[in-house]
Parts: C-alpha cells; structure tokens; sequence
C-alpha cells in the first residue's frame, strides 16, 4: 500500500468512527487536525501527498498524522513491493487489495453517489471477497438479477428495463 493509499484510507476510517458515513474531507482533516493539536499542515501538501505527487513527507507532518490519527508515524510510508504487517494468506492479501481497489474506485466515482455508496458498503464488509462471488453467481444466473432489482428498486426498474430492451434489440440485429 502507497503513503498516499493509506492516508486516504485513514480519512475514510475517520470519517466512519465520527459518525459520518464518509470518508473525512482533506479540508476537514485539516480542521481536525488545528483543533486536536494545534498545528497545520496545508490541504496542498496532502493532495500532493495522496495524489503521489510527493511520495515521501517530512517528519513533523508525519509525526502530526500519527498522532490524529493515532497510528504508529512508521506507517505513514510506502510499503515494500509484497510487505505484509502480519502473517497472512493469499485470500486475506487478496480482501485488503480489494478493499483499497473498491475505496478508490468511491472516490473516483464521487459524482455518483449510490455508486459510491456501494463501493465504500462493499469495502466495509468483512468478507468483500465474498460479496463479490455473490454479485457474480446472481449475474450468472439469467433474469436473477433484474428480478432482484424490480424488487429491491422497484422506483428504478424501468430504467433496467429500457436498457435490457435496447440490449436485446442490438443482439436481434447481429
């Protein structure tokens, strides 16, 4: 996992022990921060810093996210190519990396907000890797799915609807 992974992944634990059901805001990290402990650190050097773009930061901002975050400052650093904090399997390696894939992926899709939801609800299950074998058998099974969701969505089932029409018209004409 990169620096900039784990801070953003932080924020996201934050956000959920504070009661908000999001990931804490880089501006509302820095708030939290002055508030905590009196000392800054800029919404520019974070971005930079989550982004990639500055792969390593400085001692003191280290120490400072240690302490709000209250995380040991020696995991605030890129993690080896294979690093593991503990003896773990393969299926456990496998639950982290997706969780961290599913968390970026929230972020990326911000713009949508029951997608982003979902991400963030698959990476916060304890068995994400099962999650997903679950969606995967339902898509599997023909017409599962869309029964599913005019039951659980009955307010969107027309617009799955309009899409398997238009997707059996397109297969017609092939």
């Amino acid at each position: 996992m990169t620096l900039g992974e784990k801070i953003r992944y932080l924020r996201e634990v934050e956000g959920s022990l504070r009661g908000l059901n999001r990931p804490l805001t880089q501006q509302e990290l820095m708030k939290g921060i002055k508030a905590e402990t009196g000392k800054t650190i800029s919404q520019s050097y974070l971005s930079q810093i989550e982004g990639g773009k500055r792969p390593h930061m400085t001692q003191s901002s280290r120490t400072l996210l240690a302490r709000f975050f209250k995380v040991h400052p020696g995991f605030l650093v890129d993690d080896p190519e294979g690093y593991h904090a503990e003896l773990t399997s393969d299926l456990r390696t496998t639950e982290g990396q997706l969780d961290v894939w599913l968390l970026q992926g929230s972020e990326r899709f911000a713009n949508d907000p029951e997608v982003s939801e979902v991400l963030i609800k698959l990476a916060r299950d304890k068995d994400t890797r099962r999650c997903l074998l679950l969606l995967g058998e339902i898509l599997n099974t023909l017409g599962l799915a869309d029964h599913l969701f005019e039951a659980l969505r009955p307010d969107l089932a027309h617009v799955a609807g309009g899409a398997r029409a238009k997707a059996a018209i397109a297969r017609r004409s092939l």
